[in-house]
């Protein structure tokens, strides 16, 4: 008996001791398929919105805020609109990666805010406590393998070309001060070919592809059913590295760098 009580001591400690790891999921698709609109919706559905940030069970981050800073003639192409956004390369994948390793190490992060008006980061950040669930959305979410491999579910939202366009238009020239001929050339020259060639490729890297994005009411229902699940205790049973069937990320040896998903 004295055997039985001491294993369930054991056992007792080795639970308390379990880390509580965060959920990751990435969230890609191309330029104004509606990718945050989705994550606002299962903010909203989840009833998070409305909670202050340093309680909110659920966090929302974007590849928007990791933009590099710019050289001046970096800078100088892209208020001319001539510098590609849309490129891997255009990214802080080196500071994606270490606040993505801070956050699942429970972590409060600063996130850099990027001024699309300017093209360069602001001096203030937005700071993000830490959540059982972040959301991380962004075109190229799961171009690098590195970042790809850190996310336990991956969603790709699927929108129609045109009707991308056409969002894209509205939100540049009311939101970011581009005017039309700016905007279309920018899409023919970069946007387009970008997509092709770094952001459709990587949609097979998705575990749940949504056809028309936050208008598709049945697949945000079944996503936010799941999240729920993991938020009602899912986090709490993490045992052996797993929770509900997924691994959680460990870390890589550098020379496991970033690779093309095509």
């Amino acid at each position: 008996m004295a055997g039985d009580s001491e294993t369930r001591l054991d056992s007792q400690a080795e639970n308390e001791n379990v880390t509580r790891q965060p959920f990751l999921i990435g969230v890609a698709g191309g330029t104004a398929s509606g990718k945050s609109s989705v994550c606002s919706k299962i903010m909203e559905l989840l009833g998070q919105n409305k909670i202050d940030h340093h309680h909110r069970q659920v966090a929302i981050l974007s590849q928007d805020s990791f933009y590099k800073v710019l050289t001046p003639d970096q800078k100088a192409k892209a208020l001319k609109g001539q510098f590609n956004f849309d490129h891997p390369d255009a990214f802080d994948n080196d500071l994606i990666v270490k606040t993505l390793w801070e956050i699942l190490e429970g972590k409060t992060v600063q996130i850099p805010v990027y001024d699309f008006v300017t093209h360069s980061r602001k001096e203030e950040v937005v700071t993000v406590y830490p959540a059982d669930v972040v959301l991380f959305e962004g075109i190229l979410m799961f171009y690098s393998q590195e970042i790809r491999d850190l996310f336990q579910m991956k969603l790709f939202v699927d929108t129609d070309a045109d009707t991308r366009l056409s969002r894209r238009v509205l939100r540049d020239i009311s939101e970011r001060g581009r005017d039309l001929e700016q905007v279309l050339t920018q899409y023919i020259t970069f946007v387009k070919p970008a997509f092709e060639e770094f952001c459709l490729p990587t949609k097979k890297c998705a575990d749940v592809i949504i056809p028309r994005g936050a208008d598709n009411v049945v697949a945000i229902n079944l996503i936010v059913q799941h999240i729920q699940d993991i938020l009602n205790g899912g986090l709490t049973k993490r045992l052996n590295g797993n929770l509900n069937g997924y691994a959680t990320p460990q870390k890589q040896q550098a020379s496991e760098s970033s690779s093309r998903p095509h």
